[in-house]
């Protein structure tokens, strides 16, 4: 099948394709006497891999090292569980870090209603709803 195809069956870009081959995650595809590039059912798993991983969240060089585990039917799969703990360790990390960003857009929006017209943008300028902000004010008029 040729990429345009390979596109529409897995529901990846033709650009994101040619991107993976050129990271080297998809093997160069044979090309056709006109130069079009060929894929087979092999390709198309590879592809629906990548894009399984990319859906949970793995990034590019842990993909490659996936694949290099997958490629290998002997290797076990202790490197894939500690990537997958080690992913659920960063996701966390990223719910926290939103937990606070809704917190901090929460004590803006607290701002506006205080303060007429415009509060957010009047807070956003002087960092009124940012503790970091505050802190760094108060500490400037001490001295």
């Amino acid at each position: 099948m040729k990429i345009g195809e390979l596109a529409k069956l897995s529901g990846i870009q033709t650009v994101t394709i040619r991107f993976y081959e050129k990271e080297g995650l998809l093997d160069a595809p044979v090309r056709s006497d006109s130069n079009y590039r060929i894929y087979g059912n092999d390709d198309f798993e590879r592809l629906r891999f990548i894009k399984h991983c990319r859906q949970h969240g793995i990034g590019l060089s842990d993909i490659r090292q996936l694949l290099a585990y997958k490629d290998n039917p002997q290797a076990r799969c202790e490197f894939a569980n500690a990537l997958v703990k080690k992913h659920i360790v960063n996701v966390r990390m990223q719910i926290e870090s939103l937990v606070h960003l809704e917190w901090q857009l929460e004590q803006l929006l607290e701002c506006a209603r205080k303060k007429p017209g415009r509060g957010i943008i009047d807070s956003l300028n002087k960092g009124d709803s940012c503790p970091d902000c505050a802190r760094h004010r108060q500490q400037k008029a001490r001295g």
